[in-house]
């Protein structure tokens, strides 16, 4: 479990919170999130070199990638380390597209013959015979449209399409089904800045990054040594608990990774994996609009992440299935208007859903 970082709405509505299922620290709710460590890769994992099963089933939960990359070049295509600045960290990025793409591929052409015939003899819906064949990892109809719309690819005349069109198809499925970001880690090592502009020029989000230094500043945090907040540009030292070496190493982890970046960069990361690439949002629900409260007292006691474009009502369904399906209408606090099972949620929406049945 990780966690993605946004202001806590209890700080507008003046109230102190008694978190549930996620945690608020200094006004910031952290909403904990599932992360999936994928076994690295080797050339042919798609053909089952190394761990490339492993990686690639564990991929297929996946809804955004976060891709680590050492920014300084100093681990080889091997995972081996080397000398800072001896490989090119880009390599990495074409290297995992190349992998991805032809695993989809191999899962795409199976039984693509029959597919096409299907679709050119009896007017079957390519789209539909995709849905099938990819549901299982994470493709869905809209992200066969997308791939379908930038291609540009007649779907009524399959057969008439090259090798080169078909891979560009699978290209685009990946890219809209498994949005990638790019992890810079190692930004404290000198190469890093110079290697950053290339892996952006690749058109991905890039994240200076700097995991070391995040790790150190943690553990300080758990032996109450400093006050840190994942995230933040800045922490707050206990001198008293700290040895003269201990305070030069945050003093370099400040003056080298926090002031030149803002932050470490993995918290970052998270976020913008959530927040951007899949335009998801937080939502706080409560029972009792005028205390904020659930049925057991707590204050604004959970936050949800969502996508962007939920309605009330399927919203009412994340939390409980009765809730949705006998819904009656929702409350937006912030206006104290009733809305309907159409309404469209908001980024930080304070919502009481109505229902003819209660969830435990």
């Amino acid at each position: 479990m990780g966690y993605v970082r946004t202001p806590c709405v209890c700080q507008e509505f003046n109230v102190t919170d008694t978190p549930g299922n996620s945690t608020c620290i200094n006004k910031i709710r952290l909403i904990p999130v599932e992360l999936v460590d994928c076994a690295g890769l080797v050339p042919g994992a798609w053909e089952g070199r190394g761990l490339g099963n492993q990686f690639l089933d564990e991929i297929r939960q996946a809804d955004a990638l976060i891709h680590i990359v050492d920014a300084a070049g100093a681990t080889d295509a091997e995972g081996k380390q080397c000398d800072p600045g001896t490989h090119d960290p880009t390599g990495d990025v074409r290297f995992l597209e190349h992998e991805l793409d032809m695993w989809l591929l191999q899962i795409v052409k199976k039984e693509w013959p029959r597919a096409v015939r299907g679709v050119e003899g009896a007017k079957e819906d390519l789209v539909a015979i995709l849905d099938e064949k990819l549901s299982g990892l994470g493709i869905r109809r809209g992200h066969i449209l997308t791939a379908k719309a930038k291609t540009k690819l007649n779907f009524e005349t399959p057969s008439k399409w090259s090798d080169e069109q078909l891979l560009s198809l699978v290209t685009e499925l990946r890219k809209s089904s498994k949005p990638l970001l790019i992890a810079a880690n190692k930004m404290d090592v000198s190469p890093a800045e110079k290697n950053i502009e290339k892996l952006r020029a690749m058109g991905y989000m890039v994240v200076p990054c700097c995991a070391e230094a995040e790790l150190a500043l943690r553990r300080a945090s758990e032996k109450g040594m400093i006050s840190y907040v994942p995230g933040d540009g800045n922490f707050k030292a206990d001198k008293t608990r700290l040895t003269e070496q201990q305070s030069n190493a945050l003093t370099n982890i400040k003056e080298k990774v926090l002031l030149p970046l803002g932050s470490t960069g993995v918290q970052d990361a998270l976020n913008l994996a959530f927040f951007k690439l899949l335009q998801m949002i937080s939502v706080f629900p409560v029972e009792d609009p005028e205390k904020l409260t659930d049925h057991k007292g707590r204050v604004l006691p959970d936050a949800y992440l969502v996508p962007y474009g939920t309605t009330a009502k399927e919203f009412a369904g994340v939390i409980h299935s009765d809730l949705a399906a006998g819904f009656l209408y929702a409350t937006e606090i912030r206006s104290k208007m009733r809305v309907a099972d159409d309404y469209v949620l908001k980024d930080k929406d304070v919502i009481s859903i109505v229902s003819t049945k209660r969830h435990a």
